[in-house]
C-alpha cells in the first residue's frame, strides 16, 4: 500500500463536502474557491480509492463508503479542533489526574496538609504524590515531576519559577534550656550542642562558616534529614536546632518550644516554586500551581 500524506485540511474538506453535497456549497462553507475544493476532492478520491460524491441528475450524492464514514469524519474533525485549540478552562469536579510534587521535606510538612485539603475539596478526583528531595541538585528530576521547590531561582533554562516567600533561620530549643533565658550571643550559641539538618548527613552547614568568621566553632552531635527530625532529636538530648522559621513556628506552638533569633548575620532564605516549562500551557497544572502558591505564601513568612 502506498502511504498517504496526512493533511487535516482534507478531513475538513471531506466533512464540508458530505454535509453540503456539492463542491460549491463546501467552498462557500470553507471560505475557499470552488477549484480549490475540487482539487481537495480529487486528493480525497486518490487517498481513499472511492469517488465520495457522484453526480445524480443535477445534484451529487454520497457513495456508500462516504455515508458509512460520515460520522467518523465529523468526530475526527472535532477531536482535531479540540487538540489544536488553546485550553483555557478545566472542569475541576471531573478532573482525574495524579500530580507529582518533589518538595523539600519541611515544605511538605508545613504546607502539604493545607494543599491536600484544598485539592480534595475542589477536585476530588486528583491525587497528589509528595516525593522527598533527592541528594542531587534536582536538575534532572524537575522534568519528571509537576512541581518542585528550591531555595533560589529555577536551576535550568527549561524550568520556570515563582517566588513564594522569604524565611529566616531561628534557634529552637526546650523552654528550660539555658539558652532560652538571657541574651543569646554568638559565643553562647556556639558553646551549645547542636543537631543540624542535612539530607546527606553532613555535620556542618552554612552556620559553621558564619561562626568561623567570628573565630568560633560549635559541637554538632547529630545530623537529621529534615527539620522536624532535627528538632525532635535536639529536644530529646538537650541540644538546639537551627531551622527555618516556617518550620519552627508550627512545632514550637504545638509543643511549647522556645524560639530565639539566630545571633549571626545569616542571609534570608527565598523559597521558590519551580516547574518545567512544558507545563506552562496545561490548565490543570496552572490551577494546581496557583493553589500551591496561594497556600505556601499564606504559611511562609519571616518571623
Amino acid at each position: 500500500m502506498r502511504p498517504v500524506s496526512l493533511d487535516l485540511n482534507l478531513l475538513r474538506a471531506l466533512e464540508a463536502l458530505l454535509d453540503e453535497g456539492s463542491v460549491t456549497g463546501a467552498a462557500r462553507r470553507l471560505h475557499l474557491t470552488a477549484p480549490a475544493v475540487s482539487r481537495a476532492l480529487a486528493r480525497i478520491r486518490r487517498a481513499t480509492g472511492d469517488e465520495i460524491l457522484v453526480r445524480s441528475g443535477r445534484s451529487m450524492v454520497p457513495t456508500p463508503y462516504a455515508t458509512e464514514v460520515r460520522g467518523e469524519v465529523r468526530r475526527l474533525v472535532r477531536e482535531a479542533q479540540e487538540v489544536l485549540s488553546p485550553r483555557r478552562a478545566v472542569d475541576l469536579p471531573a478532573l482525574e489526574r495524579v500530580f507529582l510534587l518533589r518538595w523539600h521535606d519541611s515544605v511538605t510538612e508545613l504546607a502539604g496538609p493545607e494543599v491536600l485539603a484544598a485539592v480534595r475539596e475542589r477536585a476530588p478526583g486528583v491525587r497528589l504524590r509528595f516525593l522527598g528531595e533527592s541528594a542531587s541538585d534536582g536538575r534532572e528530576a524537575l522534568a519528571d515531576v509537576d512541581l518542585g521547590t528550591s531555595a533560589g531561582p529555577a536551576p535550568t533554562p527549561d524550568a520556570h519559577h515563582e517566588p513564594v516567600g522569604r524565611d529566616l533561620p531561628v534557634v529552637v530549643l526546650a523552654q528550660d534550656h539555658p539558652l532560652a533565658r538571657g541574651a543569646l550571643t554568638a559565643e553562647r550559641y556556639a558553646a551549645a550542642e547542636h543537631v543540624v539538618v542535612s539530607r546527606r548527613g553532613a555535620l556542618t552547614d552554612r552556620v559553621d562558616a558564619l561562626l568561623a568568621e567570628l573565630g568560633l566553632a560549635r559541637t554538632v552531635v547529630a545530623a537529621a534529614p529534615t527539620g522536624v527530625a532535627a528538632l525532635r532529636l535536639a529536644l530529646r538530648c538537650g541540644a538546639v536546632a537551627t531551622v527555618p522559621s516556617s518550620v519552627a513556628g508550627p512545632l514550637a506552638r504545638e509543643h511549647g518550644l522556645a524560639r530565639r533569633p539566630l545571633p549571626l548575620d545569616a542571609p534570608e532564605i527565598t523559597l521558590h516554586l519551580t516547574w518545567h516549562r512544558r507545563h506552562d500551557g496545561d490548565p490543570a497544572h496552572r490551577w494546581l500551581r496557583e493553589l500551591c502558591l496561594e497556600r505556601l505564601r499564606a504559611l511562609i513568612a519571616p518571623e
